[in-house]
């Protein structure tokens, strides 16, 4: 058999072949809406809250624990981890990575000061492990900080003022300083607003097709307030299950 009916051959089982696997394959759409903003809003609420705590504006060592351990737990823990796991289904790498790490960092924060309240743990003076972890947390957060960089500017200054409040908080619980602490207490409350402002710039470009609030995308000039986004974080007809992204 010469090469080109050997070819020949080749191309028509590929095409058959090919044939029947459209015949018999079905794609079913999953709509997802962006699962950042219910992330960001999550995120922004419970920071908020335990970083005035931690900046003395509010509460004491011996009532704060019953405070904070639930809203951080379901705001920054639970909404949030779930938006993570939502975003591995948009195949957005980042949110998937910074919602999951963030929201199982809550969780577990919420599980501690449960047992805080309940007067099962008593926290050591300086309390070491938590800033082992905010160690950990700090460097998972420069990292998704300037990945962030090449998707979305406001998105990246929540991530940035996030990982420099962690890397604060993780200075001045393990060397035992308060005042690091209470700058890092700041970079939280700095990333939680900056947060909202991501969530709800997200939230109204969803529901009214524009862009209201700029978001800093580097690679979208036309992501400016009043005109339509060049790319929509969702689509009408449930294309968020194959488009990549948010």
């Amino acid at each position: 058999m010469s090469y080109n009916s050997q070819s020949a051959s080749r191309q028509s089982m590929d095409g058959a072949e090919f044939t029947f696997w459209r015949d018999h394959t079905t794609i079913a759409l999953s709509p997802v809406a962006a699962p950042s903003v219910l992330g960001l809003f999550g995120f922004g609420a419970s920071t908020f809250i335990v970083a005035t705590n931690l900046a003395g504006w509010w509460g004491s060592t011996a009532t704060s624990p019953t405070f904070l351990f639930p809203f951080a737990a379901m705001f920054g823990g639970l909404a949030q981890f779930l938006a993570g796991m939502w975003a591995y289904r948009a195949r957005d790498t980042l949110a998937t990575a910074m919602h999951g790490i963030w929201g199982a960092f809550w969780l577990g924060y919420g599980i501690l000061y449960l047992f805080v309240a309940v007067g099962v743990l008593h926290p050591p003076t300086p309390f070491r492990p938590l800033g082992f972890v905010f160690a950990a947390l700090a460097a998972i957060t420069w990292s998704g900080t300037i990945a962030a960089l090449a998707l979305n500017l406001s998105v990246a200054s929540v991530l940035g003022t996030l990982a420099a409040g962690a890397t604060c908080e993780a200075v001045g619980m393990i060397a035992g300083s308060g005042p690091w602490r209470t700058v890092g207490a700041y970079f939280f409350i700095a990333s939680a607003i900056l947060g909202w402002y991501a969530a709800t710039a997200l939230l109204f470009e969803a529901s009214f097709k524009r862009v209201i609030l700029p978001v800093g995308r580097p690679s979208a000039s036309p992501n400016r307030p009043g005109r339509p986004p060049s790319e929509p974080i969702q689509y009408r007809a449930g294309e968020p299950g194959v488009k990549i992204g948010q």
